[in-house]
């Protein structure tokens, strides 16, 4: 694989990482094959492994640790904290007591004393991001974490704790994850160019835009998928966005074709093309999957596939809202003047 640098820290990795959502009860529930998956990633180059504490319930974590052992200083080490981790309404946040505790949870989980990407999984409307970083930056110093990061976070968040960095003297977030796909493009228009202006590494998400890319769903066959991980409103097909995307689907569909590829492998490729991506995640949930999504980091698209895509989907659109993960707190009843 062809190697990129991470924004502006010096690390460099692979095109495709390796996302581990789906190992444990959430995905494959195998563990012994969940490993043999992450083995094979590693085998082919991927030197790139995201996870995070809420993935059932910290299975995925130790499904991971246990397949690191003997090449974790092989491996680019990313996991996530801030969604809740049970009923205390105290083990979440971005609150220093809660990250202090996460940390050593996860650390804990994937049997490793330092990890190498500490994210944010989303910003907090209720907790000032100085209050975060200071905790982070703690970590950094102790040797518990190496770099921070972001996830899910708007274009004006990420400048604020960019600021927010610089004023207090405090470690600051070097990548953002956000979720990117040809049927979720709204991260072009601030998220991207704003990291980018910051030296910032993007990791995105959902390449296949939950299945959607992956052929699975298309007109006449459309089914909504049981994955309690997967909101229903993203799947509901008697919504007409959800409909709208069948549509473009089948398009692309045919231009993959035309040009001798899957849909799966043109859409992953078209994601990690944008100059703004350094990698994008995939989830595998079983080896065949992951046989799949492999080819396509070497896949190189030509313009008129590029245009042709610009055609189907114009830059900067999100054909459904709800597959996207900004404006959640914006927009609430109580942030609106009536």
């Amino acid at each position: 694989m062809q190697y990129r640098p991470l924004g502006r820290t010096g690390v460099r990795i692979s095109p495709l990482t390796l996302g581990a959502m789906m190992f444990g009860p959430w995905g494959n529930e195998d563990r012994d094959d969940s490993i043999r998956i992450i083995h094979r990633a590693l085998d082919a180059g991927i030197n790139v492994v995201d996870t995070a504490d809420v993935y059932s319930a910290g299975v995925s974590e130790e499904i991971v640790g246990r397949a690191l052992k003997g090449r974790r200083d092989d491996v680019f080490l990313a996991t996530k904290f801030f969604m809740p981790m049970g009923e205390d309404p105290n083990h979440r946040g971005g609150s220093r007591r809660w990250v202090h505790r996460a940390v050593e949870d996860s650390l804990r989980r994937l049997g490793t004393d330092h990890i190498d990407l500490y994210q944010v999984h989303r910003p907090s409307p209720d907790t000032d991001v100085a209050e975060t970083l200071g905790a982070l930056t703690d970590l950094v110093r102790q040797g518990k974490i190496r770099y921070l990061g972001s996830s899910s976070y708007s274009g004006a968040q990420i400048v604020e704790a960019q600021w927010v960095s610089r004023e207090r003297h405090l470690e600051r977030f070097v990548t953002e994850q956000p979720p990117y796909s040809i049927l979720v493009r709204g991260i072009e228009e601030d998220v991207l160019p704003t990291a980018q202006r910051h030296g910032m590494g993007t990791l995105t998400y959902s390449p296949l835009g939950g299945g959607w890319l992956s052929g699975r769903w298309r007109k006449g066959a459309a089914a909504s998928p049981t994955s309690g991980a997967r909101p229903s409103a993203r799947f509901d097909m008697a919504v007409p966005a959800n409909q709208r995307k069948l549509d473009v689907v089948e398009e692309l569909a045919r231009l993959a074709e035309q040009h001798d590829l899957t849909l799966l492998q043109m859409s992953i490729a078209w994601a990690i093309n944008h100059p703004g991506v350094t990698s994008a995640i995939v989830g595998p949930r079983t080896m065949e999957q992951l046989e799949d999504y492999l080819p396509a980091a070497e896949i190189t698209l030509p313009a008129e596939v590029l245009d042709r895509i610009d055609e189907i989907v114009a830059p900067g659109v999100t054909l459904n809202p709800d597959d996207n993960s900004y404006g959640a707190h914006e927009l609430t009843p109580t942030a609106r003047r009536r």
